[in-house]
């Protein structure tokens, strides 16, 4: 008797590990590179962007892990649905650190607002220039696999239409990197600012708005990977259109009907229905390479 596969990775999956490989090779060394010429020349800057980094590249390496481990254990039979969830766990732990990075950002943002230090301009200037270089590197690598798919679709009542296909593994690794560079760039403008200006607090404000956007990003996240990880129905339109195809002109009753994902653009389905065999029902939904797994009841 044949064995149905349940390999359910998304298409892209190798080549979205192979380019977060990458950022975490990029980002290790930055990290080395800062923590270590921010101790010989002893500045505190070069240090605390250095060790916000490592914390970045432990969240790219979780990534990077479950890249390896759901392609490892893709035909393991222990998974009964496959590890096509792995990536998306994976962005769930993610988020979660995202968000306390932010947290941490805000923390310090808020102390320096109500207790201002002295910040040597020129050398923090530096820092958040190179952090920014590389950042943007980082995010074109891994945007060419996380292309057409947005941050933020706004409120709505099917939010989560929207996130079926997308490799939420990818994208919580693209918003690592993103939100580096956005903090960077920030930072730079609002440096720049306070050292011409001698608007001393600008720098401080600008890193609770940097933090503010970091933690609403980690908020959708979080919501788009929980969404998955407890089954919720990923596309209403696609339920309501294979349900459709089914039920034809009326000849066959749908009585029940789930829909859920197993991977990134990947569905399995389970219907009851009565008024056609198994077969007919199979045909009518023809070779639709979204639907992954199938199970069809007829009374």
């Amino acid at each position: 008797m044949a064995t149905h596969a349940h390999d359910f990775l998304g298409d892209a999956h190798d080549s979205n590990a192979r380019r977060t490989r990458w950022v975490v090779v990029l980002t290790a060394i930055t990290t080395v590179a800062e923590i270590s010429f921010g101790t010989i020349t002893g500045s505190m800057a070069l240090v605390a962007d250095g060790w916000h980094m490592a914390t970045d590249s432990l969240s790219l390496i979780l990534s990077l892990f479950a890249y390896s481990y759901a392609r490892k254990r893709s035909t393991d039979p222990r998974f009964s649905w496959g590890t096509g969830k792995v990536g998306t766990l994976a962005a769930f732990a993610s988020a979660l650190i995202l968000f306390a990075v932010a947290a941490g950002i805000l923390y310090e943002s808020v102390a320096r607002l109500l207790d201002p230090v002295t910040v040597e301009y020129r050398e923090a200037l530096l820092v958040a220039c190179i952090g920014l270089v590389i950042n943007l590197i980082c995010a074109v690598i891994l945007g060419h696999g996380h292309a057409g798919h947005g941050h933020s679709h706004g409120e709505h009542d099917h939010e989560s239409d929207h996130d079926h296909g997308v490799d939420l593994n990818l994208r919580s690794a693209y918003l690592h990197v993103l939100a580096d560079a956005v903090t960077s760039l920030t930072a730079i403008v609002a440096l720049a600012l306070a050292w011409q200006f001698g608007l001393s607090w600008l720098d401080a404000a600008v890193g609770i708005l940097g933090a503010a956007l970091i933690m609403r990003w980690s908020v959708q996240l979080l919501g788009q990977s929980s969404r998955i990880l407890t089954d919720q129905v990923p596309d209403r339109r696609l339920c309501d259109e294979l349900k459709a195809r089914i039920e034809g002109s009326g000849d066959v009753t749908v009585h029940d009907w789930h829909l859920w994902a197993v991977g990134p653009g990947r569905y399995a389905a389970i219907v009851s229905a009565t008024g056609a065999p198994a077969s007919e029902i199979r045909r009518r939904l023809g070779d639709d390479k979204r639907i992954a797994h199938l199970t069809v009841e007829c009374a």
